[in-house]
């Protein structure tokens, strides 16, 4: 283990120039260009269930020439007190990158600190960088560049508002995030991204004018027992056509999934022209592949 060991666990581990290359690479993946590292095993935990984040490393290593192990606190000594610190001294030992998906965002920062290979943040209570990579890239791939575009999030300053947060630094866009009181996202972080983020109440007013409207579900994984409750807060939140029209005429609207129809966003939201869910998700195992071989070509 050295300090030289890159990991991805928010957009800030990389460059501005890094990440655009990402991007650029995962599109040429997506067209084809051939990748290949046989022999090359990504250990993959979940602490947190998942569909898209499971299917898109995993098929993501094997359509690279590789392999993916899933772990489970079931299936492993994590879920048995063992230190995090310990679980990272073996396994980076057997694995050659490590993708974690869990709550507390302090695991994949003490996990990173004790392994020998490269760490993926796969999702945590604070961020989601992953997903973000997706994102750009289906913006980048519909409409072009996204510098100098205005963003809007509206609904919980969650994860994913905390990951546009730093994608409006790391990609120089104007962020407008409509959040509830209460709700709104990290005061520290937005802080640090202050000149490219800034709060409204009104949801109107954050997507008067977007260029990409974004939203996410009302209580995420860990929060079920808030369901009713943050229902009524964030009702006026709901991301309809209507509220789309708002925005500016060839607005996209994504969000990472699976979505609450009649929740966070109306019924027939998904199947409005202006969105783009379908292509965002399929983009996470483009983009993903393209962040495993930039890490693998660092070994």
């Amino acid at each position: 283990m050295g300090r030289s060991v890159r990991h991805f666990l928010t957009l800030t581990d990389f460059s501005a120039p890094e990440l655009q290359q990402l991007i650029v690479r995962a599109k040429m993946l997506k067209a084809g260009a051939p990748a290949h590292f046989p022999g090359r095993v990504l250990g993959m935990i979940f602490e947190k269930s998942s569909t898209r984040t499971r299917v898109s490393f995993e098929a993501g290593m094997i359509q690279l020439g590789g392999g993916a192990i899933f772990l489970s606190p079931r299936d492993t000594q994590l879920g048995r007190g063992e230190p995090i610190e310990d679980s990272a001294r073996v396994l980076s030992r057997m694995v050659d990158l490590v993708m974690i998906r869990t709550f507390d965002h302090s695991v994949v920062e003490r996990f990173a600190a004790h392994s020998a290979v490269p760490v993926i943040n796969g999702l945590t209570d604070q961020f989601h960088p992953c997903q973000l990579l997706a994102d750009m890239m289906t913006y980048i791939e519909r409409r072009g560049s996204i510098q100098g575009k205005r963003v809007a999030w509206v609904g919980d300053g969650n994860n994913m508002c905390h990951s546009y947060m730093n994608a409006a630094q790391q990609f120089e866009f104007e962020l407008v995030v409509a959040a509830p009181e209460h709700h709104r996202p990290d005061p520290d972080l937005l802080a640090r991204c202050s000149a490219n983020v800034r709060l409204v109440d009104d949801p109107v007013a954050a997507v008067q004018g977007a260029d990409l409207v974004a939203t996410d579900v009302w209580a995420s994984m860990g929060q079920e027992n808030e369901s009713d409750a943050r229902a009524k807060v964030f009702a006026p939140y709901q991301v309809t056509p209507a509220l789309l029209d708002h925005a500016a005429n060839d607005v996209l609207f994504m969000h990472c999934l699976p979505a609450h129809r009649g929740e966070e966003v109306s019924i027939d939201l998904l199947d409005d022209p202006r969105s783009v869910v379908w292509d965002e998700a399929e983009n996470r195992l483009h983009a993903q592949k393209a962040l495993l071989e930039f890490l693998l070509l660092l070994g």
